[in-house]
């Protein structure tokens, strides 16, 4: 899965290399800002059109992908949640278009983008859900191609919206590029979704609504919560240095995302399927190492090529945005703590402890928010970056210190039980 991953990732690095080359240089720093922005808000409507469903769904589509009763009740659940996100979200965005617009775009001119993204919700939703049902059934190759095909068709659009408009047609490429993604999955998945979702049965009933409620509690930390921190520190950037900084760090952040990717789906098609089925202490730390020993020199390689070639990567790719040179190092460090412990996370994920999820999330991002606040009059920038890393390697160990005290509990009471 690893294998065919990569080369799925390695195409789209090579396309979104060239991508950010030519938004990079035709829309400019503060117009790259506004990019990042869109991309947020983007971001955080895949949490809320779909009440965050998308964990929850790939474990019980895991656990029941047999038993097709329990399916039905699963996406009869799932269609209830998507449908009240979808119409909330949809009258919110389109009726709040100039006060969002305001908020994410430092302007009232782009509320006719808000009222794009309201009208595209539905597919936000929906592309959701479906990613879950493939991830849920581990069908790595259909989801290699639907990621590929998906992303280079919304490429395609971006960069012929960008040369004729600027930054209003890259904005509006990005906006609906989630209609693109659903007409892929259709294309591609239709047969292997009608096998498993009866859409006919489907009822307004919500008989896991209890069950997948911790999941959604879970997303709206680590997915709304997230990009609603990585707004307001732009926006900070924007007002106490100019909105050409918060240029800057959006390129250092898009950039860590692209390769990062490579882990998303590692986490979601393997990682919690595998220590969903995983009991003991022995156990969980033989996986963890397999999976540490597989992926971490990948990374670590990965990211050293990357460090070394930044100056490369500055002139040939992010145009003009010399700036990001000093942040390379702190960046990348956060990132390789970062994929450290959030394999150690999914943990949490698959065994459904809400609380310590939440917790570790929050600590996180209350540690990068205070950090990069403390910093960035004295170090500009680079100063949210090392707070970037200081961030992951406090959350790293917390992570661990939680993962070891739940087996130890599980060990203890299971020695209880059987005196």
């Amino acid at each position: 899965m690893t294998s065919l991953n990569a080369g799925v990732i390695v195409i789209r690095l090579l396309v979104a290399f060239f991508l950010q080359r030519e938004l990079t240089d035709i829309v400019g720093k503060s117009g790259y800002a506004k990019i990042g922005s869109l991309r947020n808000l983007l971001q955080m409507l895949t949490s809320i059109t779909s009440f965050g469903v998308f964990n929850g769904v790939v474990k019980y589509v895991a656990d029941f992908k047999e038993n097709s009763e329990q399916l039905q009740k699963l996406f009869s659940t799932t269609f209830v949640f998507t449908v009240l996100g979808s119409v909330t979200s949809f009258l919110i965005l389109f009726f709040g278009a100039e006060i969002i617009s305001k908020y994410f775009f430092y302007t009232t001119e782009f509320a006719y983008l808000v009222k794009v993204v309201a009208v595209v919700v539905p597919f936000i939703a929906i592309q959701r859900v479906f990613n879950g049902i493939v991830h849920g059934l581990s069908d790595y190759k259909k989801f290699a191609k639907i990621e590929l095909f998906a992303y280079l068709l919304g490429a395609g659009l971006t960069l012929y919206l960008l040369y004729n408009y600027s930054l209003d047609g890259a904005l509006l490429a990005i906006a609906v590029i989630p209609v693109i993604q659903v007409m892929v999955m259709l294309f591609i998945f239709i047969k292997v979704l009608r096998r498993y979702v009866r859409f006919s049965e489907i009822s307004f009933k919500a008989p896991y609504a209890k069950s997948l409620l911790a999941f959604s509690l879970m997303s709206f930390v680590a997915t709304v919560l997230v990009n609603y921190v990585e707004i307001d520190i732009r926006s900070m950037l924007a007002n106490r240095l100019s909105e050409d900084d918060a240029g800057i760090w959006t390129g250092m952040t898009t950039l860590s995302k692209n390769y990062m990717v490579f882990s998303g789906a590692i986490f979601t098609l393997y990682v919690v399927p595998k220590f969903t089925g995983i009991h003991t202490e022995a156990g969980f730390k033989k996986e963890l190492f397999n999976i540490y020993k597989t992926l971490l020199p990948l990374f670590g390689i990965g990211m050293l090529v990357i460090y070394f070639l930044r100056f490369q990567f500055i002139e040939y790719i992010f145009i003009d945005f010399d700036e990001m040179a000093p942040l390379f190092k702190w960046q990348l460090l956060g990132d390789f703590v970062k994929l450290a412990a959030l394999i150690l996370l999914h943990q949490f994920i698959a065994k459904k402890m809400v609380r310590n999820f939440i917790f570790t999330e929050l600590f996180s991002l209350i540690l990068f928010y205070v950090f990069s606040y403390a910093l960035v009059d004295n170090y500009g920038v680079e100063g949210i970056v090392f707070a970037h890393f200081v961030r992951y390697v406090l959350y790293f160990l917390l992570v661990f210190f939680l993962v070891m005290r739940y087996f130890k509990k599980q060990k203890n009471t299971s020695e209880t039980l059987n005196t």
